[in-house]
């Protein structure tokens, strides 16, 4: 796993204190009366001042689904890039022609845009991995602060504020993709705010398949009602999500079993933007507890293995519990097979299993959001999840 797949599990968190001051046809997506679980339609519909637009998505695969990415354009004429869009997090970040470390990613040419505005701040930021398939323990970016027209799936957001890489560690160069573009709840000045303040409804759906699958796909300003079946079920955004897409959970079990340490309130950020889960140690070592005995930390780094002969035999079914907007019960499923996330490099005969152990943190990212259609629905602080059309 490369490090900067381990670095956007912690995205959210670091990029909150980061964010600057204030194929690319496009599929128009159908919204006219769909109904929602609730009995309600989207809000704005009938006053669009854009059209919905879906961009496809690419896998990033390395033995599991790791991060999935997308084409924007950046800049006057438009330069073109492949992004991460991370829900986790909330600004931009793509590469410079000035980063001579940025090897083999795409870089923008500033010069070479009529409408670029340069902040003239810039800084360096550390990030701590410490989970995934041989954890390091640092990356870092240097980051200038940046405004220009940005683009995704032919819509385009003048003045929009992001982050030029100038200098990256080494870690990040074995990506698929050039940067990230956050999706995070009620961020201003994100590309998305700026569609939402040119008339774009403020709803997004993603639909982050398997590899296996195919047809990823991030629709802007509605939902693709081809992508999945049955109704959406909603759950509301937690008040306090401090910009997040955070939901509340009452328990988390085991092939129906749970504890006492599991049967509690918490708060989970959704992270599009990392495979992987994580939640303090306490939590993470309750469920492994009802997994299997076998399964131990490795390393000091909050990862947790199994000897990969023995991980094709667990049939532990993960059920994360929430209540939906109309006060009924729902759970998220994670099944058997998300467990391995491939051997550790260091020692093939052992096999990373998917929860990870950090202070403070509850994340889920693709491996939930994989099985199913998922909707952000900002207008209505709350999210949809349906089941994915066969």
């Amino acid at each position: 796993m490369s490090p900067s797949a381990l670095f956007f599990v912690f995205s959210a968190a670091c990029y909150a204190s980061a964010a600057p001051s204030p194929s690319t046809s496009s599929v128009k997506i159908s919204l006219s009366r769909h109904v929602l679980a609730d009995g309600t339609a989207p809000r704005n519909v009938a006053r669009l001042a854009l059209t919905p637009s879906s961009e496809p998505l690419q896998d990033y695969y390395k033995g599991t689904d790791l991060q999935w990415y997308g084409a924007i354009q950046a800049g006057t004429p438009p330069q073109n890039f492949t992004v991460v869009f991370d829900t986790g997090s909330f600004s931009g970040e793509i590469p410079s022609t000035s980063c001579s470390s940025c090897v083999n990613q795409k870089k923008f040419n500033s010069a070479a845009s009529s409408t670029f505005y340069d902040y003239h701040r810039s800084s360096t930021e550390n990030f701590g991995t410490g989970v995934g398939v041989d954890p390091s323990d640092y990356e870092s970016l240097t980051l200038s602060a940046v405004r220009d027209t940005v683009a995704i799936a032919g819509l385009s957001a003048a003045k929009t504020d992001f982050y030029l890489i100038t200098q990256q560690s080494s870690g990040f160069n074995a990506d698929p993709f050039d940067g990230i573009f956050g999706m995070g709840y009620s961020a201003d000045g994100t590309v998305f705010q700026n569609l939402v303040n040119q008339g774009l409804p403020a709803v997004f759906g993603m639909w982050l398949t398997p590899k296996s699958v195919g047809g990823a796909e991030l629709t802007l300003g509605g939902i693709d009602s081809s992508k999945f079946s049955g109704p959406i079920t909603y759950i509301p955004v937690d008040p306090a999500t401090q910009g997040f897409w955070q939901l509340v959970s009452s328990q988390y079990a085991v092939n129906g079993k749970t504890s006492t340490a599991l049967k509690k309130t918490t708060h989970v950020i959704f992270d599009s933007g990392t495979s992987n889960i994580v939640f303090p140690k306490a939590v993470t070592e309750a469920l492994y507890a009802l997994i299997s005995p076998d399964i131990k930390p490795v390393g000091t780094k909050g990862a947790y293995g199994i000897a990969c002969s023995k991980i094709s035999s667990l049939t532990a079914k993960l059920d994360f519990t929430f209540t939906t907007t109309a006060g009924k019960a729902f759970n998220l499923t994670i099944p058997p097979q998300e467990l391995n996330v491939g051997p550790f490099a260091s020692d093939p005969s052992t096999c990373q299993t998917l929860i990870n152990a950090q202070s403070g943190y509850y994340i889920l990212g693709g491996s939930v959001l994989k099985h199913y259609y998922s909707v952000w629905d900002q207008a209505n602080s709350r999210m949809g999840f349906a089941a994915g059309s066969p």
